[in-house]
């Protein structure tokens, strides 16, 4: 079985895989200064509700862009799952396509997850909208390269930055106003987050589209993304786990049954 790590700036998600199957998947609020005797008595309380036996887990693989957590998250699979994670990154595992930016040990871990996942199941050419802290869109072209993208400040992160800046705006829940101009604070405030963001999706992924003058088509994962997929017609796939089950796919690339009896046998040799 595969445990499965993707720590973000705002959740970490853990997933268990038999072969390609989701056994479970779980999530709690990100901390770099949890430790990993922390996850696991929180973790296998989980697992054991779904009947999953902790010592079957023979493989771990992170994504992670909190560099701070890495450690803690590193140990737990090392102590706790008998596993030596794989960290993901444009160095560390095969990808199965080049990675086209000026740093490239820079992109984030996830975008990369993304990357990977979609072209398995959608080709070339592509856009991919993920609604996290940040709201970014990350473009796979003809050839399967990853070409780069966009990031932007999350749909959340700027409710709570209004609210913090501007003394007599409430914090608020997003939703969908009946109209654009709003006839309250709330609604006004609603609007221009709604229908902002909504703006800003459609235009960035016209500019993309323009810039490479081919069609391309649009994937749309994170928290958000069913909220907005619902709004506008250019989102045209809704894949919400394209993360998660991205690392099972990386990790399966990338590793074989005797690659992983082998790094089990390191580990307790070590």
């Amino acid at each position: 079985m595969l445990l499965a790590i993707d720590a973000g700036n705002t959740n970490t998600v853990f997933a268990v895989f038999e072969g390609e199957k989701l056994l479970g998947q779980w999530r709690m609020s990100t901390d770099a200064n949890r430790t990993c005797d922390e996850y696991a008595v929180w973790l296998m309380d989980l697992m054991a509700l779904k009947g999953i036996d902790p010592k079957q887990i023979d493989a771990a693989i992170i994504a992670t862009v909190v560099p701070q957590a890495l450690y803690a998250l590193r140990t737990l699979t090392k102590q706790y799952f008998n596993s030596e994670a794989v960290l993901v990154s444009a160095t560390t595992v095969n990808l199965d396509m080049m990675v086209r930016v000026e740093r490239p040990e820079e992109v984030g871990a996830d975008r990369l997850v993304n990357a990977f996942a979609a072209r398995a199941r959608y080709g070339n050419n592509l856009i991919i909208l993920d609604f996290g802290t940040a709201t970014t869109f990350d473009v796979v072209g003809a050839r399967g390269d990853y070409l780069g993208g966009v990031i932007a400040p999350g749909i959340n992160l700027s409710l709570e930055a209004l609210h913090r800046a501007a003394a007599k705006l409430p914090n608020i829940e997003i939703a969908r106003p009946a109209k654009v101009i709003g006839n309250s604070t709330i609604s006004a405030m609603q609007s221009g987050v709604f229908y902002g963001y909504l703006g800003l999706i459609e235009g960035i992924i016209s500019r993309i589209r323009e810039e490479l003058g081919v069609p391309m088509t649009v994937v749309a994962t994170g928290g958000l993304a069913s909220f907005y997929a619902k709004a506008t017609p250019v989102i045209e796939h809704l894949d919400s786990d394209l993360t998660i089950y991205g690392l099972q796919q990386i990790y399966a690339f990338n590793y074989s049954q005797s690659d992983k009896e082998q790094n089990v046998h390191q580990l307790h040799a070590g």
